[in-house]
């Protein structure tokens, strides 16, 4: 992305990551004398959230500014990737986890990587099922299957 956009971004997450460790903070701690308690993941993704959105500032005010053509097929790919992402979300439920993670992944790596079309369908295939498998199977979740029949 252009610098500017990644200094607005790394503000805003910034901003965000500090809303979520101070409201985390406000959760109740375990009630059974565990050390970890239901505050413990949000607290620790709001530092994660806020160590990564310093490290884009840095990076941002480090860098030399990029040439024009480069931030325009950025732009792009950006766009691709968003709307797949919110076609995604939309699926999920119609043609269920395992397909809809799969078309997401393939789509996302080609934009990112021209070629490599039959690697890119192995990963994204052994992706969303071993996931599938691990978190159902082996952890007894419940995620969306397909639902067209």
């Amino acid at each position: 992305m252009t610098k500017s956009f990644d200094k607005i971004a790394g503000i805003v997450f910034l901003l965000i990551s500090i809303l979520f460790i101070s409201e985390s903070l406000k959760i109740s701690g375990s009630a059974y004398g565990s050390t970890i308690g239901p505050k413990t993941y949000p607290l620790i993704l709001g530092i994660v959230l806020g160590l990564l959105s310093l490290r884009l500032l840095y990076e941002t005010f480090k860098s030399k500014s990029e040439s024009k053509e480069k931030s325009t097929l950025e732009i792009k790919k950006f766009a691709i990737i968003f709307i797949s992402a919110i076609l995604y979300i939309f699926l999920l439920e119609i043609i269920g986890y395992v397909l809809s993670t799969f078309i997401f992944l393939v789509v996302t790596f080609q934009v990112m990587e021209r070629g490599k079309i039959i690697s890119t369908i192995i990963i994204s295939a052994i992706f969303a099922i071993g996931v599938y498998a691990m978190y159902v199977q082996l952890l007894g979740g419940a995620l969306p299957k397909f639902s067209l029949f």
